[in-house]
């Protein structure tokens, strides 16, 4: 059993994969003060729910765009489990041809969420990932990474917009009954999740205007549930996405 660690800046995926099967999900907030110790009882906690042993884990992975947790985090693996986590980066087989002007720059998540893609999904293809920040990954039919775009995250700009005003306040994010908001609370409801819904819409249509094709256009991450459903495009939900990119890339490199 394969244990699967995507550390990104507001919260830490964890999962467990048994052959091709991915066993479970789960997600703990990313936290840059943890010790070694700390992090290792989330994680034997959420192997315990899910009445995994650390002896049954024969190998773990990780991907992180938080540099200053990623060593914190391989150490935790190593004393609850007992094996060296390989951590993508240099000298990491992904199978993924990046043709970005600097390649280096591109984020772990994004590399490994284009791997899981390319093995999964029909080309060209368009990958959202959704939290902190949302990425846009565009991938052409001969499995390239031609490169892609940032967006302000959907928590991000909700916590700008009332952070930014005096009047607004704090609002969950639920789908409200009407596009046309009738009240202060539902007006943002309505534009955040319309707005960001509408905003990928028009995305994909500029995409794929610039490349000449119709795209397999794919949403992951940890927001992606609930704005995908508002959008008007085909978006396949894949909250594994990560994951299964993961145990392809561990197993490159074995």
């Amino acid at each position: 059993m394969i244990l699967a660690i995507d550390v990104g800046n507001t919260n830490i995926v964890i999962g467990c994969c048994e052959g091709e099967r991915i066993t479970f999900v789960e997600r703990i907030s990313t936290a840059p003060d943890n010790t070694v110790l700390e992090y290792a009882i989330s994680f034997k906690t959420v192997l315990e729910l899910y009445g995994i042993s650390p002896s049954d884990i024969g190998g773990a992975i990780i991907s992180s765009v938080v540099p200053s947790v990623t060593y914190t985090i391989k150490a935790a693996i190593k004393k609850i489990v007992g094996v060296e986590a390989k951590v993508i980066g240099p000298g990491i087989k992904t199978g993924v041809n990046i043709v970005i002007d600097n390649p280096a720059q591109l984020g772990s998540d994004l590399v490994v969420d284009a791997a899981a893609g390319i093995a999964e999904y029909p080309l060209p293809l368009i990958i959202f990932d959704m939290g902190t920040a949302t990425t846009a990954s565009v991938i052409d039919e001969n499995g390239s990474y031609l490169g892609g775009m940032i967006i302000p995250g959907v928590s991000v700009s909700l916590n700008a917009l009332t952070a930014g005003t005096s009047q607004l306040p704090k609002i969950s994010l639920e789908s409200p009954k009407k596009i046309i908001g009738r009240n202060t609370a539902d007006c943002m409801k309505s534009g955040i999740l319309f707005g960001t819904a509408a905003s990928l819409d028009g995305i994909i249509d500029r995409i794929e205007d610039e490349l000449g094709k119709k795209t397999t256009v794919v949403a992951t991450g940890g927001l992606a549930g609930i704005i995908i459903p508002h959008c008007k495009h085909k978006i396949i939900l894949d909250d594994e996405l990560l994951l299964k990119g993961l145990i392809i890339i561990y197993n490159k490199n074995i």
